[in-house]
């Protein structure tokens, strides 16, 4: 049997598709029935790394990664067949089904569509073939008009599949019904009945006063509002497309107060800033996304993210005089933390003779130096710490699992070694420490999602995702109508 699809689209970015067909997912998944998520093309460095074909590992968004533990199902890079990880304005590199494709990357934009589409094809009909339904999430819009004719994510997969359509738009920020209305319009008239359903996001106060327009609405359209949806302030899931969701997250500790406020430095070209939510969950921590030497003079920690652009997120630290900031907290005993690209920045010099990444002195507080190589590493990591010192010795022996998604091979400076400079390998080849113990990088991602970690580094354990994953699906009976409840467990 062929799986039935349902297919999740937005008026917008940020209108709310992540989350709610994450929301599916499970809800599906609790009916009893094989759930896989799938999104044809995505745009984002939040990657995962996940199973690919032949027993190999490759990458998808995060997004689906996380709707594929919401569906209880084995993440794998079918799920989401092309990635695309912007390296400049300009400029994506292209990942196709879990692997870099160097001249997909040279390809003009709306060249690419001829090339993917069988995969993106062969990739969701091997998903429907192994499962009972497919939650389809679109991407933008499906009505930019000045894309339609090359579209590989929207209204092309929903014919493909025959696809149950939501629609689903923010309403928080008004004019939500032109947004609906308009979005259905655009569409060619064929693609227009495969919306089925609309969905208010993010609303606030009296649903009563919602009345007429939502049967206006179907009146001119045909479709019906099949949910109004509360809004989420803290759904719990990592926000795929921004940083900057509050000026500073804090919950509570005990008696309100706050006894760690951790800075993470939030460069144009951060990557895996996902990993961050769990920080979200521990009592007593304030999360701060941070952009000037203002916002981290306070901080307790300071963590240097991955980066989709190394060198150019260094040059742009720099300018922003945060590498003065970090010094100056870093030689008074402040914690600092880099990972994988945040990593490489902490060394003594970025080596690129291949043309990967660029070339540029590094911030000099662990005496490390990396080269940059064509080949890229892209796999799941289990492993264990060693003894360490000083203000992460916390970690001593942990045992954390965790990806690695990075060019580059980070290693001893030898001049500085021979000087009597040596950084402490706490593990061999992922992770070094500066000798007075207080600086510590790791290419490991993850560290964070990872329970044993948090109870050592902060003596707290956050709300588990499954947690999240069924307070979404509970979610799903409170804010969809009963008819389109009922006619989904009826198919």
């Amino acid at each position: 049997m062929t799986a039935r699809c349902i297919m999740v689209l937005g008026t917008s970015s940020g209108a709310g598709k992540s989350w709610l067909a994450t929301a599916l997912c499970r809800w599906f998944s609790d009916q009893g029935l094989r759930v896989a998520p799938f999104k044809a093309q995505n745009m984002s460095n939040n990657a995962r790394v996940v199973a690919a074909p032949g027993g190999g590992q490759g990458e998808i968004g995060s997004a689906q990664y996380f709707q594929a533990l919401a569906a209880r199902a084995e993440p794998e890079v079918r799920m989401n067949p092309v990635l695309l990880k912007p390296e400049a304005d300009t400029r994506s590199q292209v990942v196709l089904m879990g692997q870099v494709s160097d001249e997909l990357t040279r390809m003009p934009w709306r060249g690419r569509s001829a090339h993917v589409w069988p995969h993106v094809a062969g990739a969701l009909d091997a998903l429907r073939a192994e499962n009972d339904i497919v939650v389809i999430e679109g991407a933008g819009s499906p009505a930019e008009i000045n894309l339609h004719a090359s579209d590989i994510v929207n209204m092309r997969v929903a014919r493909h599949a025959g696809a149950h359509g939501l629609l689903v738009t923010d309403i928080d920020r008004g004019g939500a019904f032109a947004h609906l209305y308009g979005t259905w319009a655009l569409l060619p008239k064929g693609e227009r009945a495969l919306i089925q359903g609309f969905v208010l996001n993010k609303f606030r106060g009296d649903a009563a006063l919602l009345a007429p327009a939502p049967e206006m609405l179907r009146e001119r359209t045909g479709v019906p509002t099949v949910a109004t949806i509360p809004m989420q302030w803290r759904h719990g899931l990592p926000e795929e497309d921004g940083v900057f969701d509050d000026a500073g997250h804090v919950r509570a500790g005990a008696g309100g107060a706050v006894h760690t406020t951790v800075a993470v430095v939030a460069y144009p070209r951060i990557s895996n800033l996902d990993e961050f939510q769990p920080l979200k969950g521990v009592p007593g921590l304030r999360l701060v996304w941070a952009r000037s030497p203002a916002e981290v003079a306070a901080a307790d920690w300071i963590v240097l993210p991955g980066s989709k652009a190394t060198a150019a997120d260094l040059a742009w630290l720099r300018a922003q005089g945060l590498d003065a900031a970090i010094a100056a907290h870093a030689a008074r005993g402040g914690r600092v933390l880099g990972i994988c690209g945040g990593l490489q920045m902490l060394g003594e010099a970025l080596i690129d003779v291949h043309g990967v990444d660029g070339n540029a002195p590094g911030l000099g507080l662990l005496p490390l130096v990396t080269a940059f190589e064509p080949a890229k590493t892209v796999r799941r990591t289990r492993t264990a710490f060693g003894t360490l010192k000083g203000a992460w010795s916390a970690l001593s022996g942990a045992a954390v699992q965790g990806y690695e998604i990075h060019h580059g091979r980070t290693a001893q400076h030898p001049a500085m070694a021979a000087a009597g400079d040596v950084a402490r390998e706490v593990i061999p080849g992922l992770a070094w420490q500066n000798a007075r113990g207080n600086v510590l990088g790791v290419y490991l991602h993850g560290l964070f999602e990872d329970a044993a970690a948090l109870r050592a580094l902060f003596g707290a354990d956050v709300p588990t995702l499954d947690a999240v994953f069924d307070r979404l699906a509970r979610g799903v009976d409170e804010w969809f109508d009963a008819a389109w409840r009922g006619a989904q467990r009826r198919r």
